[in-house]
């Protein structure tokens, strides 16, 4: 029985320890500093300058003077299209051109010794007139035949083989000048309306590409334009960002995301793990000064990596829990030690690595 006794006294010397053990929490106030948020949008690469290359006639194709992917120079002869009767044409339209001058001297001479009329000689004015006006579109349409490139750029899909029957409007080709490329990305329209007031500054912020493997454009664009209507059905306009294509690294059609920096003034940053979520609705704990611990619901602006950007619940002296988020309720009273904000986010890093 004495035994028995000095256990129980034991045993109830322990639980009144454990029950005088104080968990103390660690508590910060926000972060106010200026930074920049990385925005990310999904982008369509275009090129500056990328055309069809359709037939301008009928004929068949004879020749073909290019392979696609090849990089051609303005003027460069690209393919010849023959028509039965093309030369004759230009020759019958040049001989009846011809005809007509002489018949314009003769009648001018006529006129002059008033042998006949000076209407007479307008006619032969006005025949001469036409002719050369049939021997120019001849000589146009024999033009026509041998198609070139209209600037520098890279060939495209050749659809069509040697000896094919080209219709007036078919296509033969594309041609892309890749010198410099054009990017397009869609924003919402707060965000578009956020841009507009900031348009000055914000126009000149460089911008990052980031292509389709995950590695970044060794050049920075600048946004060049904003589309004129938001897409109804999507409820987002475009921009539209130029970049340098250093090494013609980039093609027409390709996809990646462009990422813009945009600068914060005064923002209030706070970690990640200070929150919890309660119906898609973020809060934190904040501590009063006489220690007890009240819910706070709270707006974030921007989500960063580890980190929240702060638009509305907290001011930078409200003091919150950065720990022990699961163990406490709403009116509890904590013990706590204050940690600063920058020890406090850069404890985040360090655990981060």
């Amino acid at each position: 029985m004495f035994a028995v006794g000095i256990i129980l006294l034991a045993t109830g010397c322990n639980s009144t320890k454990e029950k005088n053990v104080t968990t103390v929490y660690s508590v910060t106030t926000p972060e106010v500093t200026s930074t920049s948020i990385p925005k990310d949008y999904v982008a369509s690469i275009q090129s500056e300058k990328n055309i069809e290359i359709r037939a301008q006639k009928t004929g068949i194709l004879q020749d073909i003077y290019i392979d696609e992917g090849q990089t051609v120079k303005a003027g460069e002869p690209l393919f010849r299209i023959v028509t039965v009767g093309t030369q004759e044409e230009l020759d019958k339209s040049k001989a009846e051109a011809d005809q007509a001058r002489i018949e314009l001297q003769n009648t001018s001479t006529l006129a002059s010794r008033n042998i006949i009329s000076k209407n007479a000689r307008k006619m032969a004015s006005a025949k001469l007139s036409a002719a050369m006006a049939d021997y120019q579109l001849a000589c146009l349409r024999k033009k026509l035949s041998l198609v070139r490139a209209p600037f520098t750029g890279i060939i495209g899909r050749i659809p069509n083989k040697r000896g094919s029957l080209i219709q007036e409007g078919d296509l033969l080709t594309s041609l892309s000048d890749n010198s410099n490329i054009y990017v397009y990305f869609n924003v919402s329209e707060s965000e578009y309306l956020d841009y507009q007031l900031h348009a000055s500054e914000r126009s000149k912020l460089p911008l990052t590409l980031i292509l389709a493997n995950g590695t970044f454009f060794s050049s920075q664009g600048h946004l060049q334009n904003v589309e004129g209507e938001f897409d109804n059905s999507t409820g987002n306009i475009a921009f539209r960002a130029k970049f340098f294509n250093k090494g013609h690294l980039l093609r027409n059609g390709e996809t990646g995301t462009v990422r813009m920096n945009i600068p914060v003034m005064n923002a209030m940053i706070i970690p990640q793990q200070a929150t919890y979520e309660v119906q898609d609705q973020k809060y934190v704990f904040v501590v009063d000064a006489r220690g007890y611990v009240h819910a706070r619901l709270i707006k974030v602006a921007f989500d960063m990596q580890d980190v929240f950007v702060i638009s509305q619940g907290l001011s930078p002296t409200d003091r919150f829990l950065i720990d022990g988020i699961e163990k406490v309720n709403d009116g509890d009273r904590v013990s706590c030690r204050y940690i600063s904000p920058s020890a406090a986010l850069q404890s985040i890093k360090l655990k981060a690595n």
